[in-house]
């Protein structure tokens, strides 16, 4: 399976296909004891989709570099293309060689580091329980892997494998399904792939790690010694949530697509629905997820501690977010208006005769929209306003029915309102004829800027 299309650059599947052919590199070997030229040494490590392997063992302390790579295969020669091609074949059953998993090879400095502690690094950020896959990135090509060089490397590897699968067991992981094998038939990935994520700071990097710290090596980091590996994240404590209806943003360390989730909506949150952001890969404590987190930013909407509902990557169609959430807060008449343009029948809505003073919102995003000083009463049976608030709504020409009309939108979540036309009161002459079951009043309070009271109702 290809990577999930949304976190890709718009030009890298061009890309890709212009890639030359990979140039072949000799196994990635242990440097040799008493050798003076030999001052690093290398292992060659699969964690899923390697733009964000590299990444990730780059930051390691001690690692000199990394390289972006194939591995494990039958094919003693591969480029980009023969993995997915390999992958379908495998899948229709016109193959039986063992595909190549995408791989990264980390070079290290043994007097700053141990492969101890790059072995760390490897556990700890990725997922080594899924099997062939790693989030959204599905195929035997992303499986998890250690190829190692010698017998040294090759006993490490086991030793930190089954010190890390008692912590993932302590946290609730199942187990690791990790390929533990000698290297063969590697191949240096095209020069396209080589630091990727450097030269496309946006691109897709998958979800990381379990969470679950290695257990041992993080005391002796608390201590001062070993590798400088993070605390896992701690779940959210659920008694600071909304145990009926509560929103969570699952997010990575420098995870672009979040950063632009919380610019373009989360920092500007007014639904009705709260909303909070963990690093933790895990849920609130008694709550349980559907299903493994695959990406971030993964937005999940839980109901009575479990999720319900999930809306997975953002690449800023907030129009999609919200129209995902606004199934699952609406009821059917009101999706039916929001998203089907539908009308609600004349005199049956909501609100046709609230005259107190407050303001009408969006019943999604908790946005305003119209202030009740700009309500009148038009007689058509659907409440009227002759001016929005400034920037609230979109207009966009209708045709249906055999007419052309000007509907009305919410600029927050595009949710259709209703029509304007050109038979309103004074000062504007417009009448905004709004379908009233898709508003939300929120009535002022005595001595507060109505600006206040909607943000203390939402």
């Amino acid at each position: 399976m290809f990577k999930t299309p949304r976190f890709l650059l718009p030009a890298a599947l061009a890309a890709l296909a212009a890639c030359a052919a990979s140039d072949a590199s000799p196994p990635a070997a242990a440097a040799k004891a008493g050798d003076p030229d030999a001052k690093t040494e290398s292992i060659v490590l699969g964690m899923g989709c390697f733009w964000g392997a590299e990444k990730r063992m780059s930051a390691l302390p001690g690692v000199v570099d990394v390289e972006a790579g194939y591995a494990g295969g039958d094919d003693p020669k591969v480029r980009y293309d023969d993995l997915h091609k390999q992958e379908l074949r495998l899948r229709a059953g016109r193959s039986d060689a063992r595909n190549h998993a995408e791989v990264v090879k980390v070079r290290f400095d043994p007097a700053k580091t141990t492969l101890e502690n790059v072995l760390i690094g490897f556990w700890q950020n990725h997922d080594p329980t899924q099997g062939d896959r790693q989030g959204n990135d599905v195929g035997s090509n992303y499986r998890s892997a250690i190829y190692y060089a010698d017998e040294t490397q090759h006993q490490l590897a086991l030793a930190t494998r089954d010190a890390y699968q008692q912590a993932l067991r302590k946290a609730g992981y199942g187990a690791i399904t990790t390929e533990i094998a000698p290297l063969r038939n590697y191949n240096r990935a095209e020069d396209y792939h080589q630091d990727y994520l450097v030269k496309h700071p946006d691109g897709y990097c998958g979800l990381g790690g379990t969470g679950v710290a290695y257990a041992p090596t993080q005391a002796a980091a608390d201590a001062g010694a070993g590798p400088a590996v993070a605390k896992a994240a701690a779940p959210l404590d659920p008694a600071k949530l909304s145990l009926q209806r509560q929103l969570v943003s699952f997010e990575a360390e420098d995870c672009p697509y979040c950063a632009k989730f919380h610019a373009e909506v989360m920092d500007h949150w007014s639904s009705p629905v709260p909303i909070v952001a963990t690093l933790s890969p895990r849920p609130p404590q008694g709550w349980t997820l559907a299903k493994a987190l695959f990406a971030t930013p993964t937005i999940v909407l839980f109901e009575n501690g479990k999720e319900v509902s999930r809306y997975t990557g953002y690449n800023g169609d907030k129009a999609r977010f919200w129209g995902w959430l606004g199934q699952r807060l609406l009821t059917p008449e009101q999706r039916r208006i929001a998203f089907e343009q539908g009308t609600e029948t004349a005199y049956t809505g909501s609100y046709l005769d609230e005259e107190r003073p407050g303001t009408f919102v969006d019943p999604i995003t908790g946005a305003p929209l119209f202030r009740s000083d700009s309500k009148f009463h038009s007689g058509t049976g659907w409440p009227s306003f002759f001016s929005p608030i400034p920037g609230s709504i979109t207009l966009h020409k209708d045709r249906s029915h055999g007419m052309v009309r000007t509907e009305v939108r919410s600029a927050s979540s595009g949710i259709h309102l209703g029509h304007v036309f050109d038979d309103g009161p004074p000062p504007t002459g417009k009448r905004y004829c709004i379908n009233g079951n898709v508003l939300v009043f929120v009535p002022d309070k005595p001595g507060e800027d109505w600006r206040v009271a909607v943000k203390a109702a939402n």
